[in-house]
């Protein structure tokens, strides 16, 4: 990993919203579907892809040493990786952007946001040239079921609750683990996951967390259903079709 950036940093993830009409990710995963790998990491292929290896040049900080947009900044993120799984060499984000847009759905002020508004603003406007085409809920308790959402989708949108040494142990490239919980709640994007841990973009660079922090602090995921998900080959075990079925009767009946 890079060295850390040494600003200070700043969360503005709301408690998690619920729903009813969000899709759940398990409702489309096919029966036999194949296991996720015991370790993963996304980041490998859009390295080679990108041709380099700097998470501060593609995962920038994005204003969250000032402003409470990590809901923004995860999604930007997100963006980055989408095009550089795909060997697309587009214009990362820029903070200006971000921010920008951050403003647009707070209303100008630096509130914070619901992973859940990002996540619909995404599915109908395009934030830097893409719009996905459908997200859906984790049941981010069951570890497999998030194995297997990064594996497929590359990544996951993440919301935890922090705790007391979430700041710190980032700086000291300590990996997260279990601790007394703030009122603070931030967003990163999940890249990857082994054994022990899982790894996220946030701040301006990678950092790791146990599963046990996991299970401690994280109270929202969803897996974002990207353009290329139309091919079949895309994400085998996965019923797009369905989805997008079910997607278009939830939007019909509102």
């Amino acid at each position: 990993m890079s060295e850390p950036n040494t600003r200070m940093h700043r969360f503005g993830k709301h408690p998690a919203k619920h729903d009813y009409r969000t899709l759940r990710l398990k409702d489309y995963l096919e029966p036999g579907i194949t296991a996720p790998p015991e370790a993963h990491n996304t980041l490998t292929r859009v390295y080679d892809n990108l041709k380099t290896k700097d998470p501060t040049k593609l995962f920038p900080m994005d204003g969250n040493d000032n402003l409470g947009d990590c809901t923004i900044a995860a999604m930007a993120h997100a963006v980055t990786m989408y095009h550089g799984l795909v060997g697309h060499h587009a214009p990362i984000m820029e903070e200006k952007q971000v921010i920008k847009l951050y403003m647009k759905l707070t209303g100008g002020l630096d509130s914070g946001l619901n992973e859940l508004d990002v996540l619909n603003y995404w599915r109908k406007q395009k934030v830097s040239g893409d719009k996905i085409q459908a997200f859906a809920k984790l049941d981010y308790r069951d570890h497999v079921h998030v194995k297997q959402a990064i594996s497929l989708f590359g990544g996951v949108y993440l919301g935890f609750q922090c705790q007391a040494n979430c700041e710190s142990d980032f700086r000291a490239r300590k990996t997260w683990t279990p601790g007394k919980l703030t009122n603070d709640g931030h967003a990163v994007f999940v890249v990857g996951y082994d054994h022990e841990t899982v790894t996220v973009l946030t701040w301006g660079n990678t950092q790791q967390g146990t599963w046990k922090w996991w299970d401690a602090c994280v109270d929202e995921a969803y897996a974002i259903v990207p353009q290329e998900a139309k091919n079949p080959k895309f994400a085998p075990g996965f019923n797009f079709q369905q989805l997008m079925d079910d997607l278009n009767d939830v939007a019909d009946a509102n």
